[in-house]
């Protein structure tokens, strides 16, 4: 794929202005609508990645830019030092349709996640433990960058080379019960766990072992953090995927999808935990902004509707079959899982490691797709995707797997 003198330009630049956190992918997208991007060479690619969950609505929603654009006249930024209206109607949004009595706004999943965590800590000082201080963790989760984020979560891989990490955090093996007996005690403040792991290779936890989770936190006085930072705002076919567990979290995080694309995040609450993050005890300059929060009460609007709830169904449906289609003939994946439109399919034996190869192809062929890990193409796109979308998107990804497996 031979690009521009404009693009190859900027992508140098990338190479020597940014600090190498990165290794992005060899085009330079210009603009979009729906689930199709093209870039700054004029091709284009149906996008099945979804800027890793996050544009809910797809490129250049209509019905965001009008949120976005309608708020811009009025207001952009105050800081926490006033209340705004979006941020109180997003707010009660959340809690009308959750658990949640209480909620705290951020910029991110990283920032939701720290909230929650402290806010566990800091539930257990109030309540007069200041002992209680533990994080129990699973193996092969994600919670963000920051140094507690980051220490929480279970890649040792992302904690290397920032000294210590930060103590009081126990690993335990997900849909292991028995693990959690013998790591959870008096000194536990809270067991965190996603839904789905996603970047950990899109892997449900049992419903079973989520409902053993619940039980013993209530039994030993722990708080339940659900991270749905990635599962939620209609991701699963329900608003939130603790929904379908018929398990109540304590806590809750959210960003990704809640925004459509403007950073957002937002920690909820219920019950007497609710109460412990109090003034002084944490803050955010630019958390609950209106613009982010406008933006993020019309996601909400349109993420509940019915017909954006089938569309989860029936297109996360689609893709699983034209995976199974593409792979059956050669085995080509072990298992492909998740629910709705987080879909994960993880490569069989002989085509182990492959998943960075297969995603460069496809992109060559116009298709963007995720990776969780070496072995897992991930799947994350828009929640009102089309059908058309996808039958060209999963036609492009045939091609690509022809090319790369040399059929």
């Amino acid at each position: 794929m031979s690009l521009s003198d404009n693009t190859a330009a900027i992508l140098s630049a990338a190479d020597n202005l940014l600090m190498p956190t990165y290794a992005p992918l060899q085009i330079v997208p210009d603009h979009g609508v729906g689930s199709t991007i093209v870039d700054t060479d004029g091709r284009s690619y149906v996008d099945l990645g979804g800027g890793i969950a996050v544009t809910s609505l797809g490129h250049s929603s209509e019905v965001l830019k009008k949120a976005l654009f309608d708020q811009a006249e009025k207001l952009w930024h105050v800081s926490n030092v006033f209340t705004t209206e979006p941020a109180m109607k997003l707010a009660a949004q959340l809690i009308e349709h959750t658990f949640a009595d209480r909620i705290f706004f951020s910029n991110s999943g990283a920032e939701a996640n720290e909230a929650a965590l402290k806010l566990a800590r800091r539930h257990a000082f109030n309540n007069g433990e200041p002992e209680r201080y533990e994080i129990i963790s699973l193996h092969g989760s994600f919670h963000g960058r920051t140094l507690f984020t980051v220490s929480t979560g279970g890649n040792p891989n992302y904690k290397t080379g920032f000294g210590p990490a930060i103590e009081g955090i126990t690993h335990i093996a997900p849909n292991d019960i028995q693990a959690l007996r013998d790591a959870i005690s008096p000194a536990t403040a809270a067991v965190i766990c996603e839904p789905i792991q996603g970047e950990g290779g899109v892997r449900p936890l049992d419903r079973d072992y989520l409902r053993a989770v619940r039980q013993l936190c209530t039994e030993h006085g722990a708080l339940l953090i659900f991270d749905e930072v990635q599962t939620g705002v209609g991701r699963t076919g329900t608003l939130f995927a603790y929904e379908q567990t018929e398990v109540i979290p304590d806590v809750l995080t959210s960003a990704k999808s809640l925004g459509g694309g403007m950073p957002i995040g937002a920690t909820l609450a219920g019950g007497a935990c609710a109460e412990a993050l109090t003034r002084a005890t944490h803050g955010t300059t630019f958390g609950g902004n209106p613009m982010a929060c406008a933006v993020a009460n019309a996601v909400l609007d349109e993420v509940r509707s019915p017909a954006i709830k089938r569309n989860v169904h029936d297109r996360g449906a689609q893709i699983r079959d034209g995976l199974e289609q593409l792979g059956k003939e050669v085995g080509l994946f072990a298992e492909i899982r998740g629910t709705g439109l987080l879909i994960g399919a993880e490569l069989a034996d002989p085509f182990r490691d492959r998943a960075k190869e297969i995603q460069i192809a496809a992109l060559a062929e116009g298709v963007i797709v995720l990776v969780a890990g070496p072995n897992v193409i991930r799947f994350a796109p828009a929640l009102n995707i089309t059908e058309a979308e996808v039958e060209v998107g999963i036609e492009r990804l045939g091609t690509a797997l022809t090319k790369v497996l040399g059929r």
